[in-house]
């Protein structure tokens, strides 16, 4: 499977922001929006991998994070199983980012379940 490499502090901030752009800078729904959900789409339509690489920045909020994984679920409808079979996450600085994203998209789906997403 070809990989499709998103490195957030090259391909967005080093300094990724709030939850939503009303709250501030580089917020997690901008990336989402403007590049992150294309980008994901794209690979899932193409058979390939999206590897997101979470070094280099100065650090992440947890709703950064949720919104842009969570996000892709909740707004953009994309299917959870297909999201995993096509997400490889890189966090050498942060390990437990790794399982604190897969609970996002699991939390995310669960959700969906319930109200009919």
């Amino acid at each position: 499977m070809d990989r499709v490499i998103v490195k957030i502090a090259r391909d967005f901030s080093r300094t990724p922001g709030p939850r939503y752009i009303k709250e501030g800078k580089w917020s997690g729904e901008l990336f989402r929006t403007e590049k992150f959900f294309q980008i994901f789409a794209d690979a899932i339509a193409n058979n390939q991998t999206v590897v997101v690489d979470l070094d280099g920045t100065l650090g992440y909020g947890t709703s950064f994070l949720e919104e842009i994984f969570g996000g892709l679920i909740r707004e953009h409808h994309l299917d959870y199983n297909a999201i995993l079979q096509h997400l490889e996450i890189i966090s050498e600085e942060e390990p437990y980012l790794k399982d604190d994203i897969l609970t996002y998209l699991k939390d995310a789906h669960e959700e969906s379940l319930v109200h009919g997403g």
